[in-house]
């Protein structure tokens, strides 16, 4: 994932100290109810779609956004299906980042999957009973966003 500018700003006085940033994720289906997917250029493994917020964005608009850069499908955002703060992460570099994710079901409306940018390897439809594999975080924001079940969030709180 390309870091957007702002973050970079942060990083010159922040360091490489824990940054608390939100995080979107898009989970988008066609017609047919196949799902949209990447296979990332980091990891070289499928999955998800998803980014980062710009400063005043709204979550749904960067989840449309996103989609867009990354895969050329232009698509609706739905509605929420998973919101869940996720585990600090520690990259390469030594940055570590923690997310505050929020995860739309999206509907495609046109364009034709294709690499849209370098985050991308390739991008594809998948039928959700034939998905490459893919990690316990995508596997339960499909499940999810296929399901009629109220937004998922982890019900355990500290004291």
């Amino acid at each position: 994932m390309a870091t957007p500018d702002f973050i970079r700003t942060l990083r010159a006085s922040a360091g490489h100290q824990l940054l608390w940033l939100p995080g979107v994720t898009a989970l988008v289906f066609d017609d047919e109810g196949r799902v949209l997917l990447n296979r990332r250029a980091d990891t070289r493994r499928w999955s998800v779609l998803g980014g980062i917020p710009d400063p005043g964005e709204q979550p749904a608009a960067c989840a449309v956004r996103e989609v867009y850069e990354e895969t050329a499908v232009r698509c609706i955002a739905e509605r929420v299906v998973v919101v869940q703060a996720l585990q600090p992460v520690t990259y390469e570099n030594g940055d570590t980042c923690q997310y505050m994710d929020i995860t739309f079901r999206c509907r495609a409306v046109g364009g034709e999957a294709k690499v849209n940018d370098d985050e991308s390897l390739d991008v594809a439809w998948f039928d959700v009973d034939a998905l490459p594999e893919l990690n316990e975080f995508g596997l339960l924001r499909i499940k999810q966003a296929l399901s009629d079940d109220p937004t998922w969030f982890d019900p355990t709180a500290s004291s």
